[in-house]
């Protein structure tokens, strides 16, 4: 009996998926009314250890933990959003952050996931691209200083910080998650790949993967439609109108365009130890979400052996 030579060490590594297949955390709209218990459900039944959290979620972190304890899953990492680069914002935007380290902390996981709001287009109805802000040095410096504190504060207690860059965002191409890896404490402010977001903003995540393969935590596989993303490009659709074309999808997609398998490669020769966590914001009215997460795992598990 033969076996598969898997990609990464067994246990390694942990499978995760976002519940915006199943509906949109930014775009409240963009929902058929499918529930939590369904949502999660699903998630396992296509294979995976656990997944990010949702707006539908039960906040209270012992309900939360035995729904998904009953299926199987965990939590991969909460959301924190950040603001330190607009006025009268730190004090809340770290008070927000400590919430989310005592939740994450509650769930018996390691990794916070942050990104910079501060003027960002994304959630707002406009051209997605055009209106991203561009930071001043004075911002970048605020950026910094907060960043690293928010680092320290998660180490003090075991975590890790993984910022994501983002589109619409001040943190959104290559030059900009270079600048963001120059002017942060790399042993407290780790980064996240999203595959989709950076391929959205023009650069090569497989070239970033390879630079910042030591300081990358988490990553997020997204697929992206190239036909989609060129008429969002071309047209400057909103961030909301982009999911609604269609520009998002999951790995193992024929219509996508990311070639996952050296990205993984890399991130199995830098003994990456982490999550892998699947991403694709879709219409589930579209996109039937158990059927693309069950196309995603079997993806993985051809490419990985896990």
């Amino acid at each position: 009996m033969t076996h598969q030579q898997t990609m990464f060490e067994p246990g390694s590594i942990r499978f995760g998926v976002t519940p915006t297949s199943w509906w949109n955390d930014d775009f409240l709209d963009i929902d058929i009314g499918i529930p939590f218990e369904q949502c999660v459900s699903e998630m396992a039944l296509a294979g995976f250890d656990g997944c990010s959290v949702g707006h539908k979620y039960p906040t209270d972190p012992s309900v939360l933990k035995a729904a998904l304890e009953l299926r199987g899953l965990r939590i991969s990492e909460p959301w924190t959003s950040t603001y330190f680069t607009i006025h009268a914002m730190s004090e809340k935007t770290v008070g927000d952050f400590r919430k989310s380290l005592d939740f994450i902390k509650a769930m018996g996981g390691t990794d916070l996931v942050v990104a910079e709001l501060g003027g960002s287009s994304h959630q707002r109805p406009i051209a997605l691209v055009p209106n991203r802000p561009i930071f001043t040095d004075d911002q970048w410096e605020e950026l910094a200083l907060g960043l690293n504190k928010l680092g320290a504060m998660a180490k003090t207690e075991g975590m890790r910080l993984c910022y994501h860059h983002h589109m619409g965002t001040g943190v959104m191409t290559r030059a900009d998650i270079d600048r963001l890896a120059s002017v942060t404490d790399p042993e407290t402010v780790f980064l996240l790949l999203d595959t989709g977001h950076l391929t959205y903003a023009g650069d090569d995540p497989l070239d970033c993967a390879r630079a910042y393969a030591h300081r990358i935590k988490h990553v997020h596989l997204k697929n992206i439609r190239r036909p989609q993303l060129e008429r969002a490009l071309c047209e400057q659709l909103s961030f909301h109108d982009a999911i609604e074309a269609g520009v998002f999808t999951v790995p193992g997609d024929p219509d996508g365009c990311i070639d996952f398998e050296p990205i993984l490669q890399t991130f199995a020769d830098a003994q990456y130890k982490g999550w892998l966590v699947v991403e694709a914001e879709q219409n589930p009215a579209k996109a039937n979400p158990l059927a693309c997460a069950k196309m995603a795992r079997q993806y993985l598990r051809q490419v990985t052996g896990l």
